[in-house]
């Protein structure tokens, strides 16, 4: 069985680190439930194992964290659904790549129910809108924005870190960072694209599409 649970309060990085790395060791070792967590962060940047200083722009603007999870820098506040999934991967096949495929498939799928058609590209992380109502890339591609970040670490088969889903940040937070190593494109939310959704409903939606990809 996995656990959901559902912070309604601004959660700190260190607490929610803290937590993940507890409940991993506990899945693990002691047979705990896995768990979904859904919460929201104060301001902040974090750095993953790939990270460029160069991309750290404005390094005062908020606090920075160097983290284990893979990836670059990105950008957490309030408005923006983090979702940590503290799942057995060694029970679920031990296949990282499809993990982190499910994880991307779920998201994909969670945006559907918003009418919304998600996009994984090669070589950028994450999901990605397309805007073609914006002026076109040099080369005459159609601009993206990304909707979703993801990144993960396994300890000893258990995952933590996981997922981040814009539904109304204030965008001009991610102005300090280069976004995942990314200058050519932007960055967008639900309510950016037009659509009213709130927290609670991207949270039934997820709830909703989860078995899908990650069965008991």
């Amino acid at each position: 069985m996995v656990e959901w649970r559902i912070s309604k309060d601004l959660v700190s990085y260190e607490d929610a680190l803290a937590e993940m790395e507890a409940r991993a060791a506990a899945i693990r070792n002691d047979g705990a439930e896995e768990l979904v967590w859904f919460l929201e962060h104060p301001p902040l940047y974090t750095a993953g194992t790939s990270a460029k200083r160069e991309d750290l722009k404005d390094a005062e603007r908020f606090p920075v964290f160097d983290v284990s999870r893979g990836g670059q820098y990105t950008y957490h506040g309030p408005g923006q659904r983090v979702i940590y999934t503290m799942l057995d991967v060694a029970a679920r096949g031990r296949d990282v790549r499809r993990f982190v495929q499910d994880l991307e498939a779920w998201v994909i799928t969670t945006l559907e129910e918003f009418g919304l058609t998600g996009h994984i590209r090669d070589g950028r992380v994450g999901v990605w809108i397309e805007r073609p109502e914006k002026p076109t890339l040099p080369d005459g591609s159609i601009r993206e924005d990304k909707i979703a970040a993801i990144g993960i670490r396994l300890r000893k088969w258990v995952s933590f870190h996981g997922i981040s889903i814009n539904v109304e940040p204030d965008l001009e937070h991610f102005e300090g960072i280069v976004p995942c190593g990314i200058s050519d494109h932007g960055v967008t939310s639900l309510v950016d694209l037009g659509l009213p959704v709130t927290m609670v409903d991207l949270d039934v939606a997820l709830q909703g599409t989860f078995e899908r990809f990650f069965p008991d």
